[in-house]
């Protein structure tokens, strides 16, 4: 049936959207005014799964849902609510919500909000309407986000809130369908039935991402090896992206024979077929715990957002004949014609849910926003450092540890360098925490790339200890995956340098979850990396990278980088406490060059090297570590810079009688800013020694905290230059060396100490 045409000016299509439905429902009512009608356990269609009830029901979210979306709309007219991008077109989603279990959980679209209504009546919980409202309003009293952003989400519901509006989501879901089957294999408990599936949706548009193609890839990738991964991908295909229409049929050929990946298509304008696909789809998944590709055939109505002008890329007619297609209107012509209801009670199920969201919309009105910044950033990074210190001071039991290590525990062996100590701890965490894994690129059978993780695999169980296919988006997305399933993820990043291909992974799902979730979802992780350069000219910038500013402009993620071995130790504990405890993301940034390193000052004398402590004394996050006392200089550094400056400390002394003393910061976020200001004016002289750049560094943060603090004295900086690290000799024209430290450290204390 063909709607009136409209006046072709009309950017609002709400009200033709509205006037439409009513007078083609009214025409349905004459045309099948003499269908006999159905009883609410028969089937809708004979060769069909739903019922006329179950039918009924799910087309009662579909009404709630445009109905929040036209109300999102009105609201924004008169400045009373902040986000139109609503569901309309999509609302076939709630029949896939309707074929899965409230349990199995669920990464969704951001045009999904049918999907929630639907899960939300299947969960008995009567007031999800009022919660997209407050969220529309940005009010505080919002349960998932607290007023912080309008994400579909709930923790009773198993809906991880998603702020994204591509496919970042999808390597998530892919972890943890991985996780479940991982976790049933060694008989731990999760946060989600063991026979859950993972649902996640996305539309045609986000398909193309690169993230999404990544997470597609693992799935089948895994699928492809016999290892369970229960995922159901569902595409919304309404063949837009914004305004960038879809190939016809791409979603179709890109998939279908897509190896290890059970594809299913439909209609998501036809109630009933979508639930039997949907049925069809997450039966295949659960049963034989391989990903299947729901691929359902949508419209977009009411353009992209309120903000939207349709009319500057599609033509009037298009957009008619979109409308034509409104998902409600096929769905009431479906219950209409097969007797499961009348045109009138159609019209009275709409005007009622009509009258109820206006009401409720009311009530979301008057409800308190965010007022203060400790308001809003409540949830972003809380922290308990008693707890972490209780939980990193916890060591397995002597039983199992000796176990674990075989009878050769790591603190009778020699004393040992960087990398012995990581091994060592991540050993220990291993045999305390079942729910730890670790992995990445060769970390398991060949023991990481410079030995650090070895011998790990053959300890705690390749199922514990595994490698991954090369990847940084679907590593990451394995750790998130993990850590929202309750387990302990410590993923590897082969190199600083390939993390910039998965940083968002970082940036926008995990650091986000807590505070888009007012903490009800967490993604604890210590991500390891191994970093920075010195490595004698090896590698070129892809294996010498000395970039963290992407890291610290992450709001709340804990950023450790020991220089030392002891403290490595300890700091991965304390990484692993605050994951577990708080739900703390961790980066974990280990100095290549340090690995091997034995000696600090003099070739043999084992300066740089340390006897294990299985416990050993705590390091909080965010304190430093004091090398000396000496009073006419202060120099701050971390991880490789700490040798070098140590080294010139000693020359200082020897070579001209100055005494300097070395704060190795140890953390970068958050930076020990308080101690830093105290020894400063403790000394009265700041050399900060930075090897990463110094546009984008740590070195003009450690400025500014010193200005900010208050500190009056002189103070300098040597950093690296602001370029790619190049290969061989050439890269200690560009790196921080010991000879511009010491000339550094000479000028800023001439002013007392000849030359």
């Amino acid at each position: 049936m063909k709607p009136r045409r409209a006046d072709a000016s009309m950017v609002d299509r709400v009200p033709f959207v509205e006037t439409a439905f009513r007078e083609c429902v009214r025409e349905l009512g004459v045309r099948f005014a003499n269908v006999k009608l159905r009883g609410a356990s028969e089937t809708l269609r004979d060769d069909g799964l739903l019922t006329c009830g179950a039918a009924l029901a799910i087309y009662r979210s579909q009404l709630e849902s445009r109905h929040l979306d036209f109300s999102a709309r009105k609201l924004k007219k008169t400045g009373r609510s902040f986000y139109t991008i609503g569901s309309a077109g999509h609302e076939g989603n709630a029949a896939v919500a309707a074929a899965l279990r409230p349990t199995d959980p669920a990464f969704l679209h951001y045009r999904s909000g049918a999907f929630f209504l639907e899960r939300a009546r299947q969960a008995n919980k009567n007031d999800a309407a009022l919660d997209v409202l407050l969220g529309l309003v940005a009010s505080a009293d919002e349960p998932i986000a607290g007023g912080r952003h309008k994400v579909i989400g709930s923790a009773e519901l198993a809906i991880p809130p998603q702020t994204s509006t591509i496919a970042s989501h999808l390597p998530k879901a892919v972890g943890m369908a991985f996780g479940l089957g991982r976790t049933k294999r060694l008989g731990l408990s999760t946060s989600a039935p063991s026979d859950a599936i993972v649902v996640c949706s996305f539309g045609d548009a986000s398909l193309n991402h690169s993230t999404a193609m990544g997470a597609l890839n693992a799935a089948s990738w895994a699928a492809f090896q016999e290892q369970p991964m229960p995922i159901l991908f569902v595409c919304e295909d309404n063949g837009l992206g914004i305004s960038v229409a879809t190939p016809a049929g791409w979603v179709r050929s890109a998939m279908k024979r897509r190896p290890g990946l059970h594809y299913v298509a439909a209609s998501g304008l036809d109630l009933a077929r979508t639930y039997d696909a949907a049925v069809d789809a997450a039966e295949y998944v659960r049963r034989e715990r391989r990903p299947a590709f729901l691929h359902l055939g949508m419209v977009r109505l009411l353009g992209h957002a309120g903000s939207d002008a349709e009319t500057g890329y599609r033509t009037l007619d298009e957009i008619e004949q979109t409308e034509a297609l409104d998902p409600l209107l096929c769905g009431a012509e479906l219950l209409i014609s097969l007797g499961a209801a009348t045109a009138t009670e159609i019209l009275a199920s709409y005007d009622a849910t009509e009258a109820r969201i206006e009401a409720l919309a009311e009530l979301a009105l008057g409800r308190p926003r965010l007022t203060t910044a400790a308001q809003v950033m409540a949830p972003l990074a809380p922290r308990d450092d008693e707890a972490i210190r209780r939980e990193a001071d916890r060591c397995a039991e002597p039983e199992a540890r000796a176990k674990f290590w075989a009878g050769k525990l790591p603190e009778a062996q020699r004393p040992g360098p960087l990398q012995s100590h990581i091994n060592a701890a991540l050993g220990d965490l291993l045999c305390k925490h079942p729910e730890l894994f670790v992995f990445g690129e060769d970390v398991a059978k060949k023991g990481g790339v410079y030995g650090v993780t070895r011998e790990l695999s053959r300890l705690a169980g390749r199922g514990r200890v595994f490698d991954t296919l090369l990847d940084e988006q679907t590593i990451l997305g394995l750790a998130l995956g993990f850590g929202q399933l309750g387990l302990l993820p410590v993923p590897e990043i082969q190199y600083l340098a390939y993390l910039h291909n998965a940083e968002d992974q970082l940036r926008g799902e995990a650091a986000s979850l807590q505070f888009f979730s007012n903490g009800q979802f967490k993604n604890p992780m210590v991500v390891r990396i191994a970093g920075y350069a010195y490595q004698k000219g090896f590698g070129g910038h892809f294996h010498n990278d000395n970039s963290v500013a992407v890291l610290r402009d992450i709001p709340g993620l804990v950023l450790a980088s020991p220089a030392r071995g002891d403290d490595a130790a300890a700091m991965l504990r304390t990484c692993v406490a605050a994951a577990k405890i708080c739900g703390s993301v961790c980066v974990f940034l280990e100095p290549i060059a340090l690995y091997g390193e034995r000696d600090l000052y003099d070739k043999g004398d084992g300066l740089a090297t340390a006897t294990y402590e299985p416990t050993g004394p705590h390091v909080a996050i965010g304190e430093p570590r004091l090398h000396g006392d000496g009073g006419d200089l202060l120099m701050v550094s971390f991880a490789n810079g700490v040798a070098m400056s140590l080294r010139v400390a000693r020359q200082l002394e020897r070579d001209h009688g100055l005494r300097a003393r070395v704060l190795d910061l140890r953390w970068l976020a958050p930076l020990p800013a308080r101690e830093l200001v105290l020894q400063a004016n403790e000394v009265g002289r700041v050399l900060i020694v930075d090897e990463t750049r110094r546009s984008g560094g740590v070195s003009e943060a450690l400025f500014t905290a010193l200005v900010e603090g208050g500190f009056e004295g002189p103070m300098r900086r040597v950093a690296s230059l602001d370029t790619f690290i190049p290969l061989g000799d050439a890269a200690n024209l560009v790196l921080v060396q010991e000879a511009d430290i010491l000339k550094a450290a000479l000028a800023l204390c001439g002013c007392r100490r000849p030359l």
